[in-house]
């Protein structure tokens, strides 16, 4: 049984996390031969405030 866990910053819509767990999901039925019933994506959403990137913190690129 595939578990994909996700990582993402807060603000994306519920239209786009649906798509990328469809995406998501295609691949590895695809790449794994498994039904998509075995396919399990967990989406941990962070505040853009709490991930740093080249020294600075995501919430002062906007």
């Amino acid at each position: 049984m595939p578990i994909v866990t996700l990582e993402i910053s807060k603000g994306r819509t519920r239209e786009q996390k649906k798509q990328l767990v469809e995406g998501i999901t295609d691949l590895i039925v695809t790449t794994l031969h498994v039904p998509p019933d075995w396919v399990t994506i967990l989406i941990h959403e962070m505040d853009r405030d709490s991930i740093g990137k080249a020294g600075k913190l995501l919430d002062e690129e906007d």
